[in-house]
């Protein structure tokens, strides 16, 4: 039994020392499986402030724009310039029309005469509409590049919103969106 005894008070002896061996081991190890996990959750938190960036980044377009960047608005302003080019013509044509539009019915009837002249009337007040109408388009077409080199082409004189690129692209002129020309058009 002695020999029992003294194995067991050996043992007990080498114990605390092995239990100090394997406290110091397992502490170690926690310490450094706390910094892995530090290292790895400080690699995560930058990953994931990259991704909110990147994200971010990649939302921003979506982000409703206040205005047309340079570019589009010189494609605008081409756009306009054509119109206007268009739209003198075509008011030189009417204007032409409205002065030139007497026709020699000196050799008909007396008769018939009179219904000419009715017609020619009719057909230059028509054409008289027309040109007023040319002239304000033209107007409107010259005031949208104003607002080009302002810098306030295509914000809505109502909401203050964006007017969206396909209606300037068919109405280079337009100064509202299209909901608010139907609001406006409802409040009358």
């Amino acid at each position: 039994m002695e020999k029992k005894t003294a194995t067991a008070t050996a043992a007990k002896k080498k114990s605390p020392a092995v239990s100090k061996t394997k406290t110091s081991v397992a502490t170690k190890a926690k310490t450094a499986v706390a910094a892995k996990v530090k290292a790895v959750t400080a690699k995560a938190k930058a990953v994931a402030t990259k991704t909110k960036a990147a994200t971010a980044k990649a939302k921003a377009p979506d982000v409703e724009k206040t205005k047309y960047s340079p570019e589009e608005l010189q494609e605008f302003k081409a756009l306009i310039l054509e119109k206007i080019a268009k739209a003198e013509k075509d008011l030189e044509m009417l204007q032409q029309a409205v002065a030139g539009s007497e026709n020699d019915v000196s050799d008909t009837a007396p008769t018939f005469k009179t219904l000419e002249e009715g017609s020619n009337v009719l057909l230059k007040e028509e054409n008289q509409k027309l040109a007023a109408r040319q002239q304000k388009f033209i107007r409107d077409l010259r005031a949208a590049l104003i607002r080009i080199e302002n810098g306030t082409y295509g914000i809505c004189q109502a909401t203050g919103k964006l007017i969206p690129k396909e209606r300037l692209m068919i109405v280079p002129h337009a100064t509202m969106t299209v909901e608010a020309k139907e609001a406006s058009k409802k409040r009358r």
